[in-house]
């Protein structure tokens, strides 16, 4: 209560707390992962000539539609799946959240269910709560999969409108085989719902390990959801998109969203970027490589490490998590406490940061050690 007046807070919204994660200065930030490499120089100049160009214009709304954007990001996923849309296949919004967002406007609310299986994402429940949609999860099994007979069993139980598969999923970095995405889609459209892939991390995939959009031709309830935040290098900018089986599903979005929702300037800036697509699909690589060197590192130390095709590792387990989090935080390398007790996440930086991690977390378990031989005593 201020001044004598109580906010007419909604009764669900009473206590909760907004979204987020650790800002801190220090040495090495791998907690939210971010593409850790920034954008190079002669590319953030072209932003800024694409920029000092939009702003000429910005006395006027700009595209509310973003046409010349959505066909470049079709063309992009074109060169990234193999998979040709047209443009009125594609959405693009601020980061893929407000995708999300969209998606659970368009497709939830009272009445209405939204499935997926955890561990996940943390965000999923808070689309729901905003969009009075009811959220039901179902666990994955030990080693991060879906059980696709249950998951067909629980989606033709529950008769959701909306079923959301992450892969490669956050926070565990595992993708989910394609004809287990096949499957659960099939039963996804034998019940009307919408099945949404959370692909956030997709271009971080393993050689070999196809986009969910390859599904499409089968598979009309199917949307992906995308970003520019991570292989891009461009979280600051907050872009995201979707690619969608069916050019109704967008139209569904544009119902949804609020006027002239992306700006002028987000939308030079990434057309800019997947002008040069290749120049930051090289980073991708270098990401790569430091994510599968780290694993083995892990393992090689004793630790449990979860298959990863994102830019991130699960690690662990741990008897006390959150002390180890702390030292490492004291040693000036910040991760994140998330997913499933006793698991402790790292983003893959550069191999600067990379190495300020392994130092600190064997400095980390040798205290550790330390401390419980002197409990013993």
């Amino acid at each position: 209560m201020s001044g004598g007046f109580e906010l007419p807070l909604r009764d669900d919204l009473v206590g909760e707390e907004s979204y987020g994660a650790p800002q801190l200065d220090v040495a090495a930030r791998l907690n939210v992962n971010e593409n850790p490499f920034s954008v190079p120089a002669h590319l953030a100049r072209a932003m800024g000539d694409a920029v000092a160009e939009a702003a000429i214009g910005l006395n006027r709304y700009p595209d509310r539609d973003a046409v010349a954007l959505r066909a470049a990001l079709r063309d992009y996923i074109a060169a990234e799946s193999g998979v040709r849309v047209d443009v009125d296949q594609i959405w693009a919004a601020n980061g893929s959240n407000e995708v999300m967002q969209q998606l659970f406007l368009a497709f939830g609310g009272p009445g209405r269910v939204a499935i997926t299986f955890d561990p996940t994402y943390s965000m999923y429940p808070e689309y729901a709560r905003d969009t009075f949609t009811e959220y039901v999860t179902y666990p994955r099994a030990d080693d991060f999969r879906i059980d696709v007979a249950e998951a067909r069993r629980v989606i033709a139980e529950r008769e959701p409108s909306i079923v959301i598969l992450t892969s490669p999923n956050n926070p565990t970095g595992t993708a989910l085989p394609l004809e287990d995405i096949a499957h659960i889609a099939e039963a996804a459209q034998q019940v009307g719902a919408v099945i949404i892939i959370d692909e956030a991390y997709a271009e971080f995939r393993h050689e070999g390990v196809a986009s969910a959009c390859v599904l499409f031709d089968e598979h009309p309830n199917l949307v992906v959801s995308r970003t520019m935040s991570k292989a891009f290098a461009l979280a600051g900018a907050r872009l995201g998109y979707a690619v969608a089986a069916d050019p109704a599903l967008v139209s569904a979005l544009m119902v949804v969203r609020l006027p002239y929702h992306l700006s002028a300037v987000t939308q030079a800036v990434a057309r800019t970027a997947l002008e040069h697509a290749d120049v930051l699909q090289a980073q991708v690589s270098l990401v790569r490589e430091e994510r599968d060197a780290l694993a083995e590192w892990l393992e090689s130390e004793g630790f449990e490490v979860a298959p990863s095709d994102a830019n991130f590792l699960l690690f662990g387990q741990f008897a006390d998590r959150a002390s180890v989090w702390q030292g490492l935080l004291d040693r000036g390398v910040l991760i994140r406490q998330t997913g499933p007790e006793g698991w402790l996440r790292v983003t893959v930086g550069t191999p600067e940061e990379n190495g300020m991690f392994r130092s600190a977390l064997q400095d980390v378990m040798q205290d550790e050690a330390a401390g419980r031989r002197g409990e013993s005593r």
